[in-house]
């Protein structure tokens, strides 16, 4: 399994198995993928991406993980909510990864606005994680 794989299974483990997130969201609410009309509020981990940060005498990669939390129209404070548990969650959060050693897991930002062409609000998330192969 690759880092960024193993860092997706453990986050997408974290967080649906996070009762206080699952009432925020309610049932079916934590998504990879992009789903075609799916009920709000809802959470995808919208994307990774990687790159070498190896040293000279260790291997190792960056991570840009990118989730989005969606809401429907008016739903500002619900996306505002979800995304300060997710943060909660995740923000130097100590993962076990397949394969991997997560050095650290960091949030970077959150931008919040409306998504007028989904008719909604968008909480954009973006964390910075470090891994390393388990020996």
């Amino acid at each position: 399994m690759s880092a960024a794989n193993a860092l997706q299974t453990a986050v997408f483990a974290r967080l649906s198995g996070d009762s206080a997130l699952s009432t925020l969201l309610g049932p079916g609410g934590i998504h990879d993928r992009l789903l075609e009309s799916p009920a709000h509020p809802y959470l995808r981990l919208a994307g990774i991406e990687s790159r070498d940060w190896s040293t000279a005498s260790e291997p190792g990669e960056e991570h840009d993980l990118a989730i989005e939390v969606r809401g429907p129209e008016g739903g500002n404070r619900v996306v505002q909510e979800i995304a300060a548990r997710v943060l909660a969650l995740l923000h130097d959060a100590g993962l076990s990864l397949a394969g991997q050693h997560l050095v650290n897991l960091r949030h970077e930002g959150t931008r919040t606005a409306r998504d007028g062409a989904a008719r909604g609000h968008v909480a954009a998330m973006r964390f910075r994680a470090v891994t390393e192969p388990v020996a």
